[in-house]
C-alpha cells in the first residue's frame, strides 16, 4: 500500500513538472535542424522558457548519442498522456558514415552547439580563473629575457624560474588580472589570469628553464607566470537547465573591459560549483531598482528590481563562473543581480 501511494506521489509530481512547461504561441509541430542552429535557439522556437527543454526532451534511447542533434535531424512535437514531448528522428546523414568492412565511424556533420561557440571560444583562450592566491604565486615565473630584455615577444627566448611539470613542454604565459572579492562578504573568490602568450621549453638547468616564445598577444614581462596549456574549448553538448538550488548572485566583471553589457557578452558572476552551478544553468539578470525620494512624504523608497535579461553559465570554477548573456531588454552593468529564472 505504501509503495502504491509513493508511486502515485511520484506520478503526480512528474505531471506537475510537465504541466509547468509552457509552449510558445505559434510553435512548430515539426522542425528540421539546419547548420548554424543552436540548441538555445531551437528551444526558443518551441518553449516560452527555453531552459525547460530537458522536461520535454525524449529522444529515442536506441539512437546513438541521443543528446546530440545534427543538421538534417527532425524534431517532432507529440503528446504522450496529454503532455508535450519532443522526439528526435535522425536525418539521412545520421551524423556518421559507416566504413565497411570495419565498424569505425567518422563524423559527417558537427552536432549543433548549445550556444554560439564563436562568442566564447576566443574568450576562453585568453582568460582563466585561478581559485587560490597561492596557486598563482606558486607557479614558475619569467625571471629574465634574452639579452637582459624586460619585455619579449614571439620568436624571443625567455628564462623562467621554478619547477616545471615532468614531461610538459608547452606552457601558457599568464599575467595576474583582476582579483575578485565578494562585495557583500569580502571573501576572496579568485584571480582572473590573462593569457599573454605561449612558449616551448627548449632547455632546463636546475630550476631555470629556457622557453622559445611561439606566440604572444602582448609583450611578455618579468614576473609573468607559466601554466601548462590545456584544452579550453567549451563542451558544446550540455543542455540548458535550471539551477538545482537557489541562486542569489551578482555580476562582478565583464572581462573584456566594457561597462555596459549586451547580448553575447561574457560576464563573471560570484557563484560557482560550491553553490551548485553547472554548465548549462540559466540565470535571470535583474537591474537593481533605484532608491528615490517620495516627494509627498519625504521618505526614501526602493524601486523594485527589474528583470532585464538571461545568461547561461558555460564555465564553472569553485566560487566563480563565466556566463554568456543570451538576451537583454536593456543595457546591463556590473553589480546587476542574477537569480533563478
Amino acid at each position: 500500500m505504501r509503495k502504491t501511494l509513493l508511486a502515485l506521489l511520484f506520478l503526480a509530481a512528474g505531471g506537475a513538472v510537465q504541466a509547468d512547461v509552457q509552449l510558445r504561441e505559434g510553435h512548430p509541430d515539426r522542425y528540421v535542424v539546419v547548420k548554424g542552429d543552436t540548441l538555445w535557439d531551437i528551444s526558443g522556437k518551441f518553449l516560452r522558457q527555453p531552459w525547460k527543454w530537458p522536461q520535454i526532451w525524449h529522444a529515442n534511447p536506441q539512437i546513438e548519442n541521443p543528446h546530440l542533434i545534427y543538421p538534417g535531424d527532425v524534431l517532432s512535437l507529440v503528446y504522450v498522456d496529454g503532455q508535450p514531448r519532443l522526439m528526435l528522428s535522425r536525418g539521412e546523414s545520421r551524423g556518421t558514415i559507416k566504413l565497411s568492412p570495419t565498424v569505425r565511424r567518422t563524423p559527417m556533420a558537427e552536432a549543433i552547439p548549445t550556444i554560439p561557440l564563436e562568442a566564447i571560444n576566443s574568450f576562453l583562450l585568453n582568460n582563466r580563473i585561478v581559485d587560490k592566491v597561492e596557486d598563482f604565486e606558486g607557479r614558475p615565473y619569467v625571471v629574465a629575457g634574452n639579452a637582459e630584455r624586460v619585455v619579449s615577444g614571439a620568436g624571443d627566448r625567455v628564462y623562467a624560474r621554478g619547477l616545471l611539470e615532468p614531461g610538459v613542454q608547452v606552457y601558457g604565459i599568464f599575467r595576474q588580472g583582476r582579483t575578485y572579492v565578494d562585495p557583500d562578504t569580502q571573501e576572496f573568490l579568485g584571480i582572473n589570469a590573462d593569457e599573454i602568450g605561449s612558449g616551448e621549453v627548449v632547455a632546463e638547468e636546475g630550476d631555470i628553464s629556457t622557453l622559445l616564445l611561439s606566440r604572444s598577444t602582448q609583450e611578455v614581462r618579468l614576473g609573468d607566470r607559466l601554466f601548462p596549456t590545456e584544452e579550453r574549448a567549451i563542451n558544446s553538448t550540455f543542455m540548458p537547465s535550471e539551477p538545482s538550488s537557489e541562486i542569489q548572485g551578482l555580476i562582478l566583471d565583464v572581462p573584456r573591459g566594457v561597462t555596459q553589457i549586451g547580448q553575447f557578452d561574457v560576464v563573471t558572476i560570484n557563484k560557482g560549483k560550491r553553490d551548485g552551478l553547472v554548465e548549462g544553468n540559466v540565470l535571470a539578470v535583474y537591474k537593481t531598482g533605484e532608491t528615490v525620494r517620495d516627494r509627498v512624504t519625504g521618505d526614501a523608497v526602493k524601486i523594485p528590481d527589474e528583470r532585464a535579461g538571461l545568461l547561461m553559465v558555460f564555465r564553472t570554477y569553485d566560487k566563480l563562473s563565466y556566463g554568456l548573456v543570451l538576451n537583454a531588454t536593456r543595457q546591463l552593468a556590473v553589480l546587476d543581480k542574477v537569480r533563478n529564472p
